[in-house]
Order: structure tokens, then sequence, then C-alpha cells
């Protein structure tokens, strides 16, 4: 049996095609298990099957148990290690290991090169092994190496365990994309990722909290930065363990549920149509995805967002600071941000579910940075009352943060294709690591406090993602208009009700039955 083709809406007008094994299936509404991965094919039936909408909610509570509980807490402390260089900034770390000059900046950027090099085949490798062991280890290792921080003198060792601690987190974000996908429905997706992903903010809340407790040490053998990088590190080795011994590896593999409950928890995700698991590596897939526009669009709203995010995040204490707060004050202050952060995402991801609007509640999600950045470029902190309101504008400039969440969850409920989805996260996160191995660089020592360039550079970015998002919009809602008109004209594989073949890792563009969010 043939590789699908993949095939134009626009030269699709009878079914008819380069697949006719592949058209005769969909005449019959039956699944070809030639195309399925073999551990899918055992637990699903070669036609689809309705479960019950209360068996459907039961069974996503398990495995939000399993699955998703370990994806918030995992991602709560990469970014709760990740943030410890932007709390130590302002706790000495600077000071006792001898940074000038750009330094700092490059203990960010350092990480983010590593990802930029690695994003390919750690994504192919994701595809390949058990994700939860995989993910297991990853943590343990850059558990390891976060406790080792607190043994560096200078620059040099810094660098050195910044780059493997981007060698190991590289593994994390990625590895959710894929989750996500292979456990949960399409509209469950959005508010899962972004579940996850407004740890971000939580990190900032506890983070600042528990940064706020570490600067109060002020004698014995350590200082409070090495205190405050040994103990997250040893912390994240213990719970590395824990994943490995407690989450399941997918639906097929896990132990934890019967043998009916894991043939339910696949025939849930088939109207999806993006697939399950496949081992096998397709380059008519990796040829697709360098190909569609969308897959660019999302990359360059993962840059876009990152770049400005990068650098605030790094230099947030140093920006707030600025404003004439004490040490002890900025990490205080930094815990409003973070309640900011989890009221934006979960904010936009309530207009979503009340709209089906995501791209649009992007656009509407940027109009606060504009704001926010503008003011802080014009307006000078001279009087206590413009230090507040420099604050406040600091905090909604991060509106934008909306746009990089909404994206990653667009990613996989638009991308089908296990080799077509590997090469899009891929290819997002190169770019998410370039945008955030550049953000800390525009921050530059000389510009300093007011940071000028920076700003000036967010607002070029928040343009361009205005750019994109509406680029995107036009894209997607176009295909889905040539498919619609294909159906109505009775071409069958266009038929969006016709998902029996869900698990056939059959790409978005083969699948002219599939339609896209936007």
């Amino acid at each position: 049996m043939g590789t699908p083709e993949y095939r134009d809406p626009e030269k699709v007008h009878s079914a008819t095609g380069p697949d006719d094994g592949y058209l005769e299936d969909v005449k019959k509404d039956r699944q070809n298990f030639e195309r399925v991965d073999q551990e899918v094919a055992k637990y699903t039936s070669d036609t689809a099957f309705d479960i019950s909408p209360e068996l459907n909610d039961s069974l996503r509570r398990k495995i939000d148990k399993r699955v998703l509980y370990i994806m918030i807490s995992t991602y709560f402390l990469q970014a709760i290690d990740k943030g410890t260089m932007s709390f130590a900034s302002i706790m000495g770390i600077q000071a006792d290991t001898g940074l000038h000059g750009q330094d700092y900046s490059w203990l960010t950027t350092c990480i983010y090169i590593v990802i930029l090099i690695v994003e390919y085949p750690q994504n192919w490798l994701i595809t390949r092994v058990p994700i939860a062991k995989y993910l297991s280890f990853s943590i343990i290792a850059w558990g390891a190496v976060l406790a080792c921080t607190a043994a560096c003198n200078n620059f040099v060792g810094l660098v050195a365990v910044r780059c493997l601690l981007g060698l190991f987190e590289s593994a994390c974000q990625p590895a959710f994309i894929v989750l996500s996908a292979m456990w949960y429905r399409r509209e469950e997706q959005t508010a899962r990722v972004t579940y996850w992903y407004m740890m971000n903010g939580a990190q900032q809340v506890v983070g600042g909290l528990l940064a706020y407790c570490f600067s109060l040490i002020t004698s014995g053998p350590l200082k409070s930065w090495q205190w405050l990088f040994l103990a997250y590190g040893v912390i994240s080795v213990l719970y590395g363990i824990f994943v490995g011994w407690y989450m399941p590896d997918s639906p097929m593999r896990a132990k934890c549920f019967t043998e009916e409950e894991k043939r339910l928890m696949v025939e849930r995700v088939r109207d999806n149509q993006t697939g399950l698991q496949n081992r096998q590596w397709k380059w008519d897939h990796v040829v697709e995805a360098l190909k569609d526009p969308q897959v660019w669009g999302y990359a360059l709203i993962a840059m876009t967002t990152t770049l400005p995010t990068s650098g605030l995040g790094a230099f947030q204490g140093i920006i707030i600071k600025s404003f004439g707060f004490s040490v002890l004050q900025t990490q205080l202050l930094a815990m409003v941000l973070g309640f900011y952060i989890i009221i934006v995402l979960l904010g936009s991801v309530w207009i979503v579910k009340r709209t089906s609007q995501n791209l649009l509640t992007m656009l509407g999600f940027v109009i606060p940075s504009f704001i926010g950045t503008i003011l802080l470029m014009t307006v000078t902190p001279d009087t206590m009352a413009r230090k507040v309101g420099l604050l406040i504008c600091y905090y909604i400039t991060l509106s934008f943060w909306s746009a990089q969440t909404l994206a990653l969850s667009m990613i996989s409920r638009n991308v089908a294709g296990t080799t077509k989805k590997s090469v899009a996260v891929a290819t997002n996160f190169i770019f998410w690591a370039a945008g955030n191995s550049i953000g800390p660089q525009v921050f530059l020592a000389w510009d300093a406090p007011r940071y000028f360039i920076a700003f000036a550079t967010h607002l070029g970015c928040y343009c361009l993602l205005v750019i994109v998002i509406l680029g995107l919009r036009f894209h997607l809602t176009r295909q889905n208009k040539k498919r619609d008109r294909l159906a109505a004209e009775g071409n069958l594989a266009a038929d969006p009700s016709n998902v029996a073949h869900g698990f056939e890792d059959l790409t978005d563009g083969q699948n002219l039955s599939f339609r896209y969010v936007y």
C-alpha cells in the first residue's frame, strides 16, 4: 500500500488520486491497519465508535492524575530552576563569580544556543523512546547540573553548567506537546497546555517567595545564591526518580490502567486525526512540514514572543530594582508578576473556550504589551507614583505571553502525522531558542537602567507578531473553506465526519477530512 501524498484541496475534485487504496478505505469508512503503529493497532478497531460524555469525563480525570499533574509539576520545577539565575542576579552571584559587562546575559543565551543545536535530534529521539522514562532521566540530569552551579566561582564554570542545563531541559516542552496530543482530545488540549505553561507565572510567585527566604541567609559556609541552586537541584533529582516510577509512557503501555481503559483512551483521541504514535520516520512528512506555512507561522510566533520574554525574565530583578525598590522588595514584587501571568493565561483560555477564536485572542492580548512598552520608554521614574506606574507597565508588557501558549496548543491540534509533528515541534523550538538566545543580548550593559534599545526591539517583535497572526489566520481559514467546498461537492475524502483513519499517521495535508482550528 503506497504512502498517501499531500493533497492540495484546489486540485482535488473527485474521489480519485495518487493512492486509490486510501480512497477505497475512505469509501468503506474503515481503517487500514498496514499504516497503523503496531502498539496502537492492538487497542483500536477498524471503525470508530462513540464514547459517552460521562465515560469520557471519567477517563480524562484518570489521565489527568497520571499525566497532567506530572506535566504541571515538572514544568513548574523547570520554570523554578530556570528562574534561579534571575533571582540570584541580585543576591550577589555577579560579584562572587566576577561577572562583568555582558557576561550575565551570556549565561542565559548559552542555554538556548545549545537548544538550537540539539532540538532536531532531541525531537527525533522523543518519538522513538519511552517518553516518560526519557523525561525522568532528563529531570534527574538537569537537577544534578543545577546543584553543581553552587560550586561555580567564575564565568567559565557557570557557562559550562548552563550549557548542560540547556541540553537536558530541552526535552521538556517538546515532550509535553507530544504527550498532550497523545492523551487528550483537541478541545481539551488548549486548557492542558495552558495549565502546564502557566507554571511560568506560578514560579514567579513561589520562586519570588523562596528567593526572598534564601536572601535572608547572611552567614554560613555557603552564600544565599549557592543554597538556592543546591536546594533546587537536589529536589529536582528526587522528583525525577518519582516521575520515572509514576508516569506512563503511553496509553498502550500504561500498567496503571486496565486493558479496557487503554482501549477507550486510545479510541477517545481518534477524531483528533493527528495520529497517536508511529516510530517510522517518513521523509514525505518532513518535506510537507518544511513547505507548510503554518509550521513557519508557529515558529515565528515562538521567536517574536520569546525574544522579549527571555530578556524581561532574565533582567526582571534588575529592571524592577531600577525603579527604586530594595532587593527584598524586588523579590516580593516579582510574585505579583507571577499572578498577572497566571491571570493572562487563564483569561486567554476562557476566551478561546467561549469564542473558539485562538488567533484573534492572541491579537487582543498583544495590545497591552504595546502600551506597557511605550510607557516604559517614555515615562521617567522620578516620583513614587511614577515608579509604581512603571512597575504596573512592566507587568502588563508580558500580556503577549498568551500568544506563545495558544500557539503551542495549536501545534498539537493542527499538525498531524508523527514525523511531521516532530519536525514542526523541533522547528518551533529552534526559533524559540533563537528568540531566547537573542533576548538577553539586547539588554546592553551601557544602556542600563532604562534599556531603550531592548524595549524598541520588543516593539518591533510585537509588530511582526501581529502580521504573523493575521497571515496565519488567513491561511488556515482558506484551507478549511477549500475542504468544506470539496465536502459539499460530495468528495468523501473531505468529509469532516470521516474519522476512521485517525490512527493511520496521515498528515493534515494528506487527510482532507482534517479541519484546522484558528
